[in-house]
């Protein structure tokens, strides 16, 4: 049996495991993710893998990151919560620390390869991952396979336009209108609040206790969620689309997209478009990392 150190790297923390190649984890944990810059956040990770490596001999280190990861060079480029990743090539610093091969990828391109490897998605070729949070990401795979775009941005599903291109530039878009900080946004708008008083949990909470312009505002969330799905389903013809991100827990919401879905439906099409929850929660980003180890290493 072959043993990986895996890590999930994000703005606030640093979720790592010791997993072995069937997926199975076994030891997890997590450390704030460090402030100081690229040493120390490789002085991190090396010292959890000399960690793992005093009771197991590891073939390789897999990492999910945030930003536009080049999974060939080792570059991350765009703009993420953790600023000092871009530039240095942290797969070169850690091969040079630790003598091990190290691959990374796109953190939501890494919740996808879950759902394809032992997730919701497993057997099926074609599919899209839809990650809701403060913005909209997600995975395009084809042919079990992550498809980066030739400047990276594949998946990038948030930047959709969907409304008010007319009287602006550019216009809302997908994640500025239906992620999770976007419903806050509007209710805080409907409401006269100040938006940081609130917060996707909240929110429900009062749609919950019976505030009408809340339920409202979900409602055109949800539409406006169906919309972009339905896009995309015609766009790309996937053979599953699955939804993931804290939001898509809440009991009831896939069915309300899927009943919009529904209604959208033109008489005359034979397309029946549906969505699916992802079966992985926060274990998401570290099983698909090593999934795209395993994928490279072949």
């Amino acid at each position: 049996m072959n043993y990986y150190a895996v890590f999930d790297v994000g703005g606030s923390a640093i979720k790592y495991s010791l997993m072995d190649e069937a997926g199975s984890f076994i030891q997890k944990s997590s450390v704030p993710t460090p402030k100081g810059g690229i040493e120390s956040l490789v002085n991190a990770i090396v010292s959890v893998v000399e960690e793992f490596q005093g009771s197991h001999e590891l073939s390789g280190i897999a990492l999910s990151m945030p930003g536009a990861v080049d999974v060939e060079t080792g570059y991350i480029k765009g703009i993420t919560a953790v600023p000092y990743i871009h530039g240095p090539n942290i797969k070169e610093l850690l091969q040079e620390r630790t003598n091990l091969v190290v691959e990374l990828e796109n953190d939501a391109n890494c919740a996808g390869l879950a759902e394809g490897w032992i997730g919701a998605a497993k057997g099926i070729d074609d599919y899209i991952c839809i990650v809701i949070g403060t913005g909209i990401g997600g995975a395009l795979v084809l042919d079990k396979k992550v498809r980066h775009g030739r400047n990276l941005f594949a998946g990038e599903y948030g930047y959709m336009i969907l409304e008010d291109y007319f009287d602006q530039p550019i216009g809302e878009t997908w994640s500025s209108l239906a992620a999770t900080f976007g419903l806050v946004m509007q209710v805080a708008k409907r409401k006269n609040m100040d938006p940081d008083t609130l917060d996707g949990l909240k929110v429900f909470q009062m749609a919950d206790a019976g505030d009408l312009e809340v339920q409202d505002e979900i409602e055109k969330f949800i539409k406006r969620l169906a919309v972009g799905i339905y896009n995309l389903q015609y766009m790309i013809d996937p053979e599953k689309i699955l939804i993931g991100g804290a939001i898509s827990k809440r009991d009831g919401l896939i069915d309300k997209i899927n009943d919009k879905l529904k209604l959208m439906k033109p008489n005359e099409a034979c397309l029946d478009i549906q969505v699916y929850p992802c079966q992985f929660g926060n274990d998401s980003n570290l099983i698909g990392a090593l999934y795209h180890f395993l994928q490279r290493r072949k």
